[in-house]
């Protein structure tokens, strides 16, 4: 195994910077059960996180950290549903004064008394835990009889090596996830057999936790359906839910119903290997067909990593002399690793990955931007591509949305779930700055492919997007303008029923009818003259008499009320996500970036307002405070060992913090369309001396 580890690293290619180098010294390493830096193998659609044995062995004692997840983009359940909730039940009108009601799915009825249909609606359905892999130690064990723990995340070849000694006997332990089926595979070296349990929880349907209850034995079946010399098949059924697990190895084994849904498997010998797969489906065959043993999954996944890392982008660090550029370059490399194993799968991945469950396991759209719009500039655009292509399963129920609200085209709901269903939100409801993301991150996959087939994809959803985006906006006769009204902003303290022209949807609006007249015109076809007219008449942003921008055109005391200095500082997004355009006045938006640098309650803020920042303050010219805001000392920019995003104790991990500081740092590298030079975003000053490979600009 030794020699395939090294082929892997081989693998790695050497160009302007030295790769092997850079990922040998931020492989991490765990030397205790640490609750918070338990590390994962996965491959973009399916993960599982591991404790310091190697496998799953204390789930319970890792609920409330980095849980030990076993996820994928298919694993969903729901509850029964004996009262028979449709969507319509959740429904309620609103009039934002456009002449019309229009019905939005919602939490809450007329005297703001929680919905049963909603909330039944709303956690369901809900991501699985699909079972966790591991020792099946005595009960007398503790933590307290492992010693000598040493674990390193190999991040060249995806495999995590997990050596200690327990109870006087030393044991070695080899993790790896197939880069191509939702597969684990282990090799075990002890002197003495170590059996492996197959324990499987029933799903909690809370909004926050491990997904696992495992006081629900009578709620699920586990059965065992089929065995042979080397291969047992189980299966799931879980309500109306199934699924199938199977697992393979090698040598010759005993089977032991331990418990319901809690199978031992013990080996005859103590040097043993396994591999162990998640199954959506079973054909009669499948109990027949060899998979992958632990050297092939093994050497599949070193293969697989090797292209990831020599195809993709790369910063290196290591000849800076600021003090924080090491941590920088860590955060970095494992933000890179982190993103490709748990957010590049069939769909827009959750914010807490598939690690653990926030927000019963559904994806929100608006999220989607910070977590993959780095694919595309740290070459793996083909990541980003894939994700977005379900779009189109979604494209019926979005269309059906903005129709029933009065309006044309598409309206992209914001919390969500593979069949597109829109989970009732008194805030998500009401959001629309995820509605320009489509068109924004197709923009991104056309710069990296710009050809007829990445158009004729795309076209007709940024089509209907932009429809949508046109007819939502209001024509103010008496001031000759558009403006955005009836919607809770990114920036979620300000109501719906009294916003109007909050600035980051201000911009994001102009961007995305702009990229949408630009993608028609690249079609052969017209642009639309009442989309210009619009871009012509948009508001621009609003400012007080200090000349800083508000939180909203309704919002004059934006500097002054706490209510609008918590949450996320959406207004610096205007001009960080998004290009400079004629609404915006860059020596105010820097008016605006000083004031709140000062004034902000930066403990309220989330993991992706921190490069949210840094992009903007890059643009107006000050990669001083670009740097500051990607390092910024506050416990929701945390990086932990594993190098996950910290939040609080609900939300261990943050794969949008992740995913923003990759944008960012690919931006403040290779610069943004209209920049100059290298390293726009980092100070010249000798003390940032980044070298980097495979990035591209952003828009």
């Amino acid at each position: 195994m030794m020699a395939l580890l090294c082929l892997s690293i081989q693998a790695i290619c050497d160009t302007r910077i030295n790769r092997k180098a850079l990922l040998q010294r931020n492989n991490p390493t765990v030397q205790a059960f640490d609750t918070l830096s338990s590390l994962s193998v996965g491959n973009g659609g399916f993960a599982m996180t591991v404790d310091a044995t190697g496998l799953q062995t204390y789930p319970e004692h890792y609920a409330k950290g980095i849980p030990l997840g076993t996820q994928s983009d298919w694993g969903w359940h729901s509850f029964p549903n004996p009262k028979n909730y449709v969507p319509e039940d959740a429904l309620k009108d609103y009039d934002f004064g456009r002449g019309h009601t229009e019905p939005y799915s919602v939490q809450f009825d007329e005297a703001g008394r929680p919905q049963d249909a909603a909330n039944w609606l709303r956690a369901n359905p809900h991501r699985l835990h699909l079972g966790t892999v591991g020792f099946e130690l005595p009960s007398t064990t503790t933590l307290d009889d492992f010693t000598d723990i040493r674990q390193t995340l190999l991040l060249g070849s995806g495999i995590i090596e997990s050596s200690y000694t327990l109870q006087g006997i030393p044991i070695k332990v080899q993790t790896a996830c197939h880069p191509e089926r939702d597969l684990i595979a282990a090799r075990i070296r002890a002197e003495q057999p170590m059996p492996i349990k197959l324990h499987f929880p029933y799903p909690t349907g809370i909004h926050a936790d491990d997904a696992c209850d495992w006081n629900a034995s009578n709620k699920h079946t586990t059965n065992l359906v089929s065995k042979r010399s080397n291969k047992a098949v189980f299966k799931r059924t879980i309500d109306a839910t199934t699924y199938y697990v199977a697992i393979q190895w090698q040598g010759n084994v005993s089977i032991a119903k331990k418990a319901e849904n809690y199978f031992v498997i013990t080996p005859e010998r103590g040097d043993f290997a396994f591999s162990c797969e998640f199954i959506p489906t079973f054909t009669p065959t499948f109990g027949e067909v060899a998979i992958p043993t632990f050297k092939e999954t093994a050497s599949a996944s070193a293969t697989s990593w090797a292209e990831f890392w020599n195809k993709g982008g790369m910063v290196d660090f290591s000849a800076c002399t600021d003090a924080r550029a090491p941590e920088l370059e860590r955060r970095v490399v494992l933000s890179q690793y982190l993103m490709a194993i748990q957010a590049a799968g069939d769909t827009p991945p959750q914010e807490t990955g598939l690690t653990y469950n926030s927000w019963f396991g559904k994806f929100h759209l608006e999220m989607i931007w910070w977590h993959q719009s780095h694919f595309a500039l740290w070459s793996h655009a083909d990541k980003l591509d894939h994700t977005l292509s379900w779009y189109e399963t979604a494209r019926p129920m979005a269309r059906s949305i903005a129709e029933r609200q009065g309006y044309d085209g598409i309206r992209w709901m914001k919390m969500t779930d593979p069949a597109a269903a829109e989970a009732p939100s008194k805030v998500g409801s009401f959001l629309i700055w995820q509605q320009p993301h489509l068109i924004y991150l197709a923009e991104l996959v056309y710069r990296s492919n710009p050809s007829r087939e990445v158009l004729e994809k795309y076209f007709p959803l940024i089509q209907e997007t932009a429809e949508f985006m046109y007819s939502f906006a209001d024509y103010d006769e008496e001031s000759d303008r558009y403006i955005l009204k009836g919607i809770i902003p990114a920036q979620e303290t300000l109501r719906a029923a009294e916003t109007v022209n909050p600035p980051l949807e201000l911009s994001s609006w102009h961007y995305g009818l702009s990229t949408a007249q630009l993608w028609r015109r690249r079609m052969g076809i017209r642009r639309m003259p009442e989309w210009d007219e619009l871009l012509e008449k948009l508001s621009p942003l609003a400012a007080d008499n200090q000349q800083r921008y508000l939180a909203a055109e309704t919002a004059p005391d934006s500097y002054t009320d706490t209510r609008y200095l918590t949450d996320h500082p959406a207004v610096l997004g205007a001009l960080g996500m998004y290009p400079a355009n004629r609404l915006i006045d860059e020596t105010l938006m820097s008016n605006t970036l000083h004031a709140l640098w000062d004034i902000w309650k930066w403990e309220t803020g989330w993991g992706w307002d921190y490069p949210m920042t840094a992009m903007c303050a890059a643009r107006l010219g000050e990669p001083d405070k670009a740097v500051d805001a990607l390092l910024m000392n506050t416990p929701k920019n945390t990086y932990l060992p594993n190098g996950h995003n910290y939040q609080s104790p609900r939300l261990r991990l943050y794969l949008p913090g992740n995913g923003g500081l990759l944008t960012a740092v690919a931006m403040m590298c290779a610069g943004w369309d209209g920049s100059k030079g290298t390293n726009p975003g980092f100070p010249a000053d000798g003390t940032w001396d980044v070298k980097w490979e495979g990035l591209s600009p952003m828009p």
